[in-house]
């Protein structure tokens, strides 16, 4: 089968936990964190595009703040294919909008696909595989379909899915009905999850036609998707804010998973530095001009190749100098970057470095 997929990025997130790095003007999207010429957008429109569509059909969905920035960083992409958000209202909102726009152009049979704007993917061949899979999955099924990151550690930052039934295999790829997703586990229960090999980590990438999301979203999220067709974009700051796990994944019965391994990482925070450019010979991850003295597991980046980093008697820190910020943090606290951003919102002094 050769179904054609229309590709949509899901460009409007924040990434305030790589702050200083990624502000409101640069988002992380905007940046080259894997020591490539190519940003997170740009490297993620270049592996859809690989698929075998062209520009025509690869779709983008943005904040109206970064807009031209995406123009900018995607010069070849159709003006009519970006959408603008007046207002960010989570990923259910984006989902129901773009596919809305995508089935007026191309009918209720177009089959669409998902993607996060800030992923890392290692083997492009098996990602191009796996998307083959999920494509022929939703266009022969009425299936909302799931790419399930195989788990290779019992990690407490990402949701999963149990994966039930299976139902058949595509382009060689077996594939599951969801018997449930599970938001964030503990430790104890994320391990438990992984010692039975019946679940995968939750990639934020979905596969289906545009009929068939609309109808589940008619059932499972009338009071986004109905505001939208009566009104249209114009709505949008009224609709609910949620993510489109908890608007339909969670409740449909039309969640399947292709369980699938490809080398991926969602890029959630400094730490995500340290999985991809990590060696056994260094004891550092350094993006910068580092002198240090008994200094290891660190991570350091600076943003201007004139500024050096001197450090003496650390270990398992992230330091990161950009313009007139330098952040210092334990790694096991970087999540804590977003609460430091509020604060500096409640400041007048500081509205500049956000």
């Amino acid at each position: 089968m050769n179904t054609l997929l229309f590709p949509v990025i899901l460009a409007g997130g924040k990434g305030e936990r790589f702050w200083p790095l990624s502000r409101k003007d640069r988002p992380k999207q905007f940046l080259s964190l894997d020591g490539s010429s190519r940003s997170l957008l740009q490297a993620t429109a270049d592996r859809l595009l690989a698929l075998g569509g062209t520009w025509d059909s690869l779709w983008v969905i943005t904040s109206s703040q970064i807009a031209e920035g995406v123009r900018q960083q995607l010069p070849d992409l159709p003006v009519e294919n970006l959408l603008i958000e007046s207002e960010g209202r989570d990923t259910a909102a984006a989902v129901a909008w773009t596919s809305l726009k995508i089935k007026q152009r191309y009918g209720e049979d177009a089959v669409i696909g998902f993607f996060p704007a800030d992923h890392w993917i290692a083997d492009q061949k098996a990602f191009a595989d796996a998307l083959s899979a999920a494509t022929q999955l939703a266009a022969s099924t009425a299936a909302i379909v799931t790419l399930g990151i195989k788990p290779t550690f019992p990690s407490t930052g990402y949701g999963y899915i149990e994966q039930g039934e299976k139902i058949g295999s595509f382009n060689e790829l077996p594939a599951y009905h969801v018997n449930r997703f599970t938001e964030k586990p503990n430790r104890e229960t994320a391990e438990t999850f992984l010692s039975t090999g019946h679940f995968s980590w939750n990639s934020g990438m979905f596969v289906f036609r545009a009929g068939v999301v609309l109808k589940e979203l008619h059932t499972h999220a009338p009071e986004i998707i109905e505001p939208l067709e009566e009104h249209g974009s114009d709505i949008y700051p009224q609709l609910p804010k949620k993510s489109i796990d908890y608007a339909l994944m969670e409740k449909t019965n039309l969640a399947y998973v292709l369980p699938v391994d490809f080398g991926w990482d969602d890029l959630g925070d400094w730490n995500a530095i340290e999985r991809l450019l990590k060696t056994e010979e260094t004891p550092n991850v350094e993006l910068a001009t580092h002198i240090g003295l008994d200094t290891q597991g660190a991570i350091i980046y600076a943003s201007n190749p004139e500024d050096v980093v001197v450090t003496i008697g650390l270990e398992d820190v992230v330091i990161v100098r950009d313009r007139n910020v330098t952040l210092v943090v334990k790694k096991e606290r970087t999540q804590e970057i977003k609460q430091i951003l509020k604060i500096l919102q409640s400041d007048s002094r500081f509205i500049d470095l956000l």
